[in-house]
């Protein structure tokens, strides 16, 4: 089943000389469940690609739809609705809230959507991500790796059609980072829920169900290392 259908995607900064195209007639599909790696060099458009599915940053030109929706055909406070409702974002360097505890930044998203925080849930990702004797604790309080857990449970807690993630294991150690991919494919495995790593990682990449080079900010390769999703 089809969740993710990317159009022909543009995307351009500046004009005349100093005219970026970040993107340049992207277009794919992701299936639902499916746990796709984009890798590529610095500068290859991938982050930005990233962003335009986040509904964070809005494309030039194409179409990005999400469960049969035209994402950015929505006005701002739709999409800002859509992004917390529908997309989990890790972050390579956490955007945790500092003044905030780790119950406090995981529910966020949660509490700032009017909704009421299901506690079955929060206490279910604390377990998986040990974090159950971290709750009271400040992000300054914990360690990178925990830092990132915390991200991932936030990420997870509105239990979001697409999981995105950029880079997520860039500012740890091989040890943690592992241990951060693993935690990723168990929440895809255990809820079902697709997830797109951004990555330089080629080891992490070959973990995936599949993989898509980007360059210049074209696709260049797009391989299915795994199976399709049921």
């Amino acid at each position: 089943m089809e969740i993710l259908k990317i159009e022909n995607l543009t995307k351009i900064y500046g004009e005349g000389e100093n005219l970026v195209r970040a993107l340049d007639g992207v277009s794919f599909s992701v299936e639902k469940g499916e746990f796709l790696a984009i890798i590529g060099p610095s500068g290859s458009g991938k982050s930005t690609l990233l962003h335009i599915l986040g509904g964070v940053d809005r494309p030039t030109g194409g179409k990005v739809w999400m469960n049969g929706q035209d994402v950015y055909a929505q006005n701002e406070e739709q999409l800002a609705i859509f992004r917390r409702r529908q997309v989990g974002l890790i972050y390579q360097f956490y955007n945790l809230i500092p003044v905030l505890d780790v119950v406090e930044n995981m529910t966020l998203p949660v509490l700032m959507d009017g909704r009421q925080v299901n506690e079955e849930r929060l206490e279910e990702l604390l377990e998986t991500l040990g974090l159950q004797d971290r709750r009271k604790n400040l992000p300054n309080q914990l360690s990178g790796g925990q830092q990132q857990r915390v991200s991932i449970g936030r990420a997870l807690m509105n239990a979001p059609a697409v999981v995105l993630a950029d880079e997520p294991t860039g500012n740890l150690d091989s040890k943690n980072s592992q241990e951060i991919v693993e935690l990723l494919k168990f929440s895809n495995r255990k809820y079902g829920q697709t997830l797109i790593v951004i990555t330089h990682d080629e080891s992490i990449a070959l973990q995936a169900d599949r993989v898509i080079a980007i360059e210049d900010g074209r696709i260049v390769r797009d391989e299915r290392i795994r199976g399709a999703k049921a």
